[in-house]
């Protein structure tokens, strides 16, 4: 049927299954907006600020500063990821953690994200997530504390993939680090490890025509299926299961999350179809990237095959017995002394 192979789609986006109508058994997590999934560090101060990018969408951040930094002008990181998360997860722990080493850390809900702005909700663009990362880059060279010559960027999931084309287009970053790296338009388009075929494609591209028929006759977009279910049936794919485990549980669970808490929209993959953003990868060279994956990521390809791709300087990392997700949060294994010394190498 059409309609499944447009939901086939949907499901490469994030191991997104099926699940069944169910009231949400959510007692043993925190279901409150402004909920954080990590301590704030006592070395650190989180400021609430907003922005906006090219496009005009007012986006939402916190902004990380190191305590007692006095008066002089300090490198900065703009963080955002992983795909279908919001500032309160991956994204804030990273910029919490690079805030105690001395960056100031921005870090930011996509467009039509969490406490972003945007209509339709629950959707994304490669262009304007590109988009994002350099309207976060504007915001913080017009700090007062911020060195404007001294600006990074850190990519989480499938924002890797956005971090690393605003790299290549925006000759003001200086640096470039992902962890569990993916290209959410090859992923899409040709799902995991290139696998859809052509006729599979034509029928999802047909499948989602028709839909924007539907949208327009409604006057409003469909939801999609939940990004993840209620309750695991056992027999889930093992990457599902550990999604499942980071945003579905008391662990990495956000109320503002698509991951946790909802879906994207049915026509949402429309705009990932045709338009590979990382064409332009070489041309982030003479400018240095640095790449993490976890050994035992599903994902690990995707940094793998940037590697391969991108000109020198350029460093690939891979954390050993290591998973997709334990590079969301767990402080242990992601490399943040690395991530500190290859900025403070770069960012002078």
């Amino acid at each position: 049927m059409k309609k499944t192979f447009a939901i086939a789609i949907l499901l490469l986006i994030t191991g997104q299954v099926s699940a069944q109508k169910v009231q949400s058994n959510l007692e043993k997590m925190n279901t409150s907006k402004e909920h954080y999934t990590f301590q704030l560090s006592d070395k650190v101060i989180r400021q609430k600020v907003s922005f906006k990018n090219r496009y005009g969408i007012t986006l939402s951040g916190d902004l990380y500063l190191p305590k007692n930094a006095g008066n002089e002008k300090l490198s900065a990181l703009a963080i955002s990821g992983p795909f279908g998360a919001v500032k309160q997860q991956s994204s804030g722990l990273y910029a919490n953690q690079m805030a105690e080493r001395g960056f100031i850390a921005l870090a930011f809900d996509p467009s039509y994200t969490g406490e972003s702005g945007g209509e339709p909700r629950n959707m994304a663009s490669p262009e304007i997530n590109t988009e994002d990362f350099s309207a976060a880059v504007d915001f913080l060279g017009l700090q007062k504390n911020v060195d404007r010559n001294k600006i990074g960027i850190i990519g989480i999931c499938g924002f890797g993939g956005f971090a690393l084309n605003a790299t290549a287009i925006d000759k003001r970053v200086k640096a470039v680090a992902t962890t569990s790296l993916y290209d959410m338009t090859r992923v899409i388009s040709k799902g995991y490890n290139d696998s859809v075929t052509l006729e599979q494609r034509t029928k999802t591209l047909e499948a989602l025509g028709e839909q924007r028929w539907k949208d327009a006759e409604s006057g409003k977009p469909a939801d999609g299926p939940r990004n993840l279910p209620e309750k695991l049936k056992g027999d889930e794919p093992q990457f599902v299961k550990e999604y499942f485990d980071y945003y579905r549980t008391s662990r990495g669970f956000q109320v503002n999350s698509v991951n946790s808490n909802g879906a994207w929209l049915v026509t949402n993959p429309i705009s990932f179809m045709n338009m590979p953003i990382l064409t332009y990868v070489k041309e982030i060279s003479p400018r240095p990237m640095l790449l993490i994956a976890g050994e035992n990521a599903h994902s690990r390809y995707f940094s793998e095959d940037i590697f391969k791709e991108a000109n020198e300087p350029k460093e690939l990392i891979i954390i050993p017995n290591a998973v997709h997700v334990d590079l969301y949060d767990k402080v242990e294994v992601i490399p943040f002394n690395k991530l500190d010394d290859f900025f403070k190498k770069y960012l002078k």
